[in-house]
Parts: structure tokens; sequence; C-alpha cells
């Protein structure tokens, strides 16, 4: 007996990463967070960088769920382990 399968494939919901401003991180820690966890270049993680600092929010990329979610908990580590209270969201694209 022969039966059609269905091969139809949708693609994966996507993500924006947010960076959150507070009071207490330095723009400097964030420009690193930005390059280091995010791979962005110097002008363009300063960009984003002004975007939390002034609009109380930047957006630092868009990803498929456990990327975004990877990401994210590397931001707040690296924020725990110095010190700071930098949050990092994520919302549906």
């Amino acid at each position: 007996v022969l039966f059609e399968e269905d091969t139809d494939t949708k693609e994966p919901d996507e993500y924006r990463v947010i960076l959150l401003n507070d009071d207490y991180t330095t723009m400097e820690f964030v420009v690193a967070v930005i390059m280091s966890v995010f791979h962005r270049e110097l002008l363009d993680a300063t960009r984003i960088m002004l975007d939390v600092h002034r609009k109380g929010k930047g957006v630092v990329g868009t990803y498929t769920y456990d990327i975004a979610a990877t990401k994210i908990n590397r931001v707040h580590e690296m924020a725990r382990e110095n010190g700071f209270p930098l949050k990092c969201i994520m919302e549906k694209a």
C-alpha cells in the first residue's frame, strides 16, 4: 500500500532579543556584551547601546527560540559575573 506523506515544512518562529536599560550597568559593559554575545562590530554595538540608553531598550538581533534563549542566558550570566543588573528579554518577531 502506498500513501502520500505530508512533507510541508514550516520555518521556525523568530524572536527579537532586546536589551533593557538600567541605572547601573555601564555603557562600556553593554558594548562589550553586544560585541561578545551577539558578534557585532564596535560601531553597531555602540549604536545599539545608545538606543538602550536613550530609548530604554535596544534590539540586538532576531533568532530562533533556542538561540535567543541561549544568548539571553549568556547576557545574564556575564552581567551577574560582573555585578551588573543588565536584563535581556525576547519577544516574538
